[in-house]
């Protein structure tokens, strides 16, 4: 058990030099978010602007524009596109190399997007944070606990949307293509957690809909969190609930699909 948790441990690390070597990406990446960033709060503001300030969904433009820059910084760390990569592996049959390594496949696949969230924590998520904070009111948590709670729901972010990520590959074994899935999950996916608006300017039963799903717990629960929107400890349990059932769906499909695999010459 312990050279496995050394393993996935090396894994992660190895996510982690992987992505750093792409510096210049990250700065471009980074570049990217803040005038996206610049965009949504010029466009959110100008509704707040229009009815006389106030608060909307229980946001005031303070807690409004905190959201838009730790979304932006979110983005990277939590992602929302598949794993190229695994999807070409299934196609091609050369999945099967990685089946028959001395470690669970997603378990791995897991660590090592764990190693590429850190880095992106670094690069990608602290400096939209420090531009948003300096050039704009920004509400810091009252209490230096928030900061440990966010830290723990960013960290179930990933695993949630890992998990999601995990699933959608896993249908290349019987779709052969997961394009369409994958991209519709794009399209969809960062809208319904959270990324464009607030959930909370969505309609109620829009509102309790979503809160069924776990998309709620990639974008919108850790910047709760840190705004101290709700309660923290029903948040993180909601993130928690829906990282183990993830997990554990995608061990059930991947079982499933393994029995799919055929094995020629060996």
């Amino acid at each position: 058990m312990c050279a496995l948790i050394g393993c996935y441990l090396r894994i992660a690390l190895a996510g982690f030099r992987r992505y750093a070597t792409y510096r210049q990406a990250a700065l471009a990446g980074t570049a990217t978010n803040v005038v996206f960033g610049l965009i949504k709060i010029s466009i959110l503001s100008a509704v707040y602007a229009a009815q006389g300030g106030g608060s909307v969904g229980g946001y005031d433009l303070t807690m409004t524009i905190t959201y838009v820059w730790l979304g932006q910084g979110l983005l990277s760390v939590v992602q929302f596109w598949g794993d190229a990569d695994l999807d070409t592996r299934i196609r091609t049959g050369d999945v099967v190399i990685d089946l028959t390594r001395p470690w669970n496949l997603g378990m791995a696949l897991l660590a090592e997007d764990l190693g590429r969230a850190a880095f992106a924590s670094l690069a990608r998520f602290v400096p939209p944070l420090a531009i948003g904070a300096l050039l704009f009111p920004f509400r810091w948590p009252t209490d230096p606990a928030v900061l440990a709670f966010f830290a723990l729901s960013a960290l179930l972010a990933v695993v949630i949307s890992q998990g999601i990520r995990f699933l959608l590959s896993l249908s290349t074994f019987w779709l052969l293509d997961p394009r369409g899935v994958s991209g519709l999950y794009r399209v969809g996916g960062a809208t319904l957690a959270g990324l464009e608006i607030p959930l909370n300017y969505f309609p109620s039963w829009a509102q309790t809909a979503l809160w069924f799903t776990p998309f709620p717990g990639m974008m919108q629960s850790p910047i709760d969190v840190f705004v101290q929107h709700g309660s923290a400890a029903a948040l993180l349990a909601h993130q928690a609930l829906w990282a183990v059932l993830l997990t554990v769906a995608g061990q059930v499909v991947l079982r499933r699909a393994v029995h799919k695999v055929v094995v020629q010459g060996g």
